[in-house]
């Protein structure tokens, strides 16, 4: 029972920054495990990071350059991307579940946001 909308995407050349949002409804959204994934034209959707309480895990692809933080108060996580490279272009999805870094591991989804890094 959680709604999520994400924004923040864009297009920026190579080296720049982003800062992804995802909006979250409902008031047990400290109870869930959040996270970001993302997926590029024809390939498997990614594990990017995840956060609990507080802290964050990272997928290997994306560790010293991605950081994930969490505002319980306004129900909204982060994602902050720096050194942005051509790579990194993929639709990025803020997730909520129980688990960690698997796809399964998260029940609900937002629609995604377009990330594009041009050279």
């Amino acid at each position: 029972q959680v709604q999520l909308v994400e924004s923040g995407g864009g297009l920026v050349q190579a080296g720049g920054s982003l800062r992804l949002s995802c909006a979250a409804s409902g008031r047990t959204f400290s109870t869930y495990v959040m996270g970001w994934f993302r997926q590029a034209p024809g390939k498997e959707r990614e594990f990017v990071a995840a956060t609990r309480w507080s802290g964050g895990s990272y997928g290997d692809s994306v560790k010293g350059r991605f950081t994930i933080s969490r505002d319980n108060a306004k129900n909204t996580i982060y994602l902050q991307i720096n050194s942005l490279k051509p790579e990194d272009t993929a639709v990025y999805y803020c997730a909520a579940g129980w688990g960690g870094s698997s796809r399964t591991d998260y029940d609900y989804w937002g629609q995604g946001t377009q990330v594009t890094v041009s050279s």
